[in-house]
């Protein structure tokens, strides 16, 4: 964004520079918004290949990484699946967790900030 203003001086002599243009330069200090992540838990009860199935489904992991992943959170209960801005985040928790419910597996997901 630039602003431009012009300032002249009365007093100047009038030789054709007498006006002179000030350009000021601003950029808009921008935060970038918080991240959240996407927490997979570990229960007794839904099935290893189903995890795998959503987290290549919603999170994009081809099957190795989604079978690693689904180890993960096998074995110590919990595993970060993603790192997304907070919309993002929140859309992928409920379609994780309508996907669960709609297949009758009790998989939780869930987000926290970073």
């Amino acid at each position: 964004m630039a602003l431009n203003l012009r300032m002249s001086d009365r007093n100047a002599p009038r030789d054709g520079e007498g006006d002179a243009d000030v350009v000021l330069q601003t950029k808009p200090k921008t935060k970038r918004p918080p991240l959240y992540k996407v927490l997979l838990l570990n229960d007794d009860y839904t099935p290893m290949e189903f995890v795998v199935h959503v987290l290549e489904r919603f999170f994009g992991m081809t099957h190795a990484q989604a079978f690693e992943v689904m180890l993960t959170v096998h074995k110590k209960g919990v595993a970060v699946v993603g790192v997304f801005s907070h919309e993002i985040a929140e859309t992928k928790v409920g379609q994780v967790m309508d996907f669960a419910r709609r297949h009758q597996h009790p998989l939780q997901c869930t987000m926290e900030k970073e």
